[in-house]
């Protein structure tokens, strides 16, 4: 890609998603009642803001709360606390039914599409599947779109009437695009939609995504632990540790210049032709508990940018660091 194709050399204005102080704790219980006795905070006060028509990244080791994140925006999980303002509606205040409104405007697709395509089903049912249920589209208005959708995600019409168990993981995956597509969405929550694909394959499925979005207007939030994914296809990205917010930057300017020491640290385990970097930051340890997380800085436990008892007794806010970085961290 060349630097004027580059998602981080793009602008954008109007807002769609705006996340404030989001919340997402699942109890613990035991005993032998089986009373509450703490909770797991999966995702524990994280805020951002999605433009319309960026790909937002969402990145960070396994376990981080990313993909807890993703299904609470779109309500297939309820929130704790927190607001979740859609198109300028709080979604978090919504009835089931004014939710099952909005959900054509809010679409998913999974890691791994052979779990999300019911077998039961030929390509074109599961196609048209959300139409019927989020629209009012007659027949022939249905038919179109099905011919139209799979032909964009480089399928063909004969293969409208087989079960999806007769494709490829990627085709699967192409299957799942269009049908997440159906509905004409606003938002398309993609987590980690090629994680289980050939590296081959992936960079296939992300440069079709791309075309789509160009094409449908579509905004993504893009989940992935793999950097050199985000760094293909995200405009901006944050780095979520522990299921807080460490770093949000224009994908650009993280990958050239991070500022947050989880961020240096991830972004030095990206193996380089030849082996490791030289400079490579081995963490120590391993990440710690969402039911039992560290006090003050949750990173200070294996930073290696430790700077003194505020790291252990101060919450670090997420503060503006230059013209567009935002960062927690008490070292800046």
């Amino acid at each position: 890609m060349s630097k004027q194709q580059l998602g981080s050399e793009r602008e954008f204005t109007d807002s769609l998603l705006t996340v404030t102080d989001l919340k997402k704790y699942y109890p613990v219980k035991g005993g032998i009642l089986r009373r509450r006795v703490g909770d797991v905070k999966a995702v524990d006060g994280v805020s951002m803001e999605i433009h319309t028509g960026e790909t937002y990244g969402l990145v960070g080791e396994s376990g981080c709360g990313k993909s807890t994140f993703g299904k609470t925006i779109t309500r297939l999980v309820e929130s704790t606390d927190g607001s979740i303002i859609f198109d300028g509606k709080d979604i978090t205040q919504l009835s089931k039914s004014e939710m099952n409104a909005l959900r054509k405007d809010i679409q998913i697709i999974f890691q791994d599409p052979a779990s999300c395509l019911n077998p039961r089903m030929n390509v074109r049912q599961l196609i048209e599947e959300p139409m019927s249920s989020l629209t009012d589209w007659s027949q022939e208005e249905k038919n179109k779109r099905v011919h139209k959708l799979i032909k964009d995600v480089n399928l063909s019409v004969e293969h409208l009437s087989r079960p999806p168990h007769e494709f490829s993981g990627g085709q699967q995956q192409r299957i799942a695009i269009a049908r997440a597509l159906s509905v004409e969405p606003k938002l398309i929550v993609a987590d980690e939609p090629t994680s289980a694909l050939d590296v081959s394959v992936q960079a296939k499925i992300l440069n079709l995504l791309k075309n789509l979005q160009a094409e449908y207007n579509l905004t993504y939030l893009f989940i992935s632990h793999d950097l050199s994914v985000i760094k293909h296809i995200c405009d901006r990205v944050a780095v979520m540790y522990l299921g807080q917010i460490a770093e949000e930057s224009p994908t650009q300017k993280l990958f050239e210049a991070p500022k947050h020491p989880y961020t240096k640290a991830l972004l030095s385990s990206v193996p380089k032709i030849g082996g490791f970097q030289d400079d490579r930051i081995k963490l120590q340890g391993t990440v710690p508990s969402p039911e039992n997380p560290p006090s003050g800085c949750r990173y200070h436990t294996r930073c290696q940018e430790y700077i003194g008892e505020i790291c252990e007794e101060e919450v670090p806010k997420l503060k503006t660091i230059g013209e567009d970085n935002l960062c927690a961290c008490h070292h800046y």
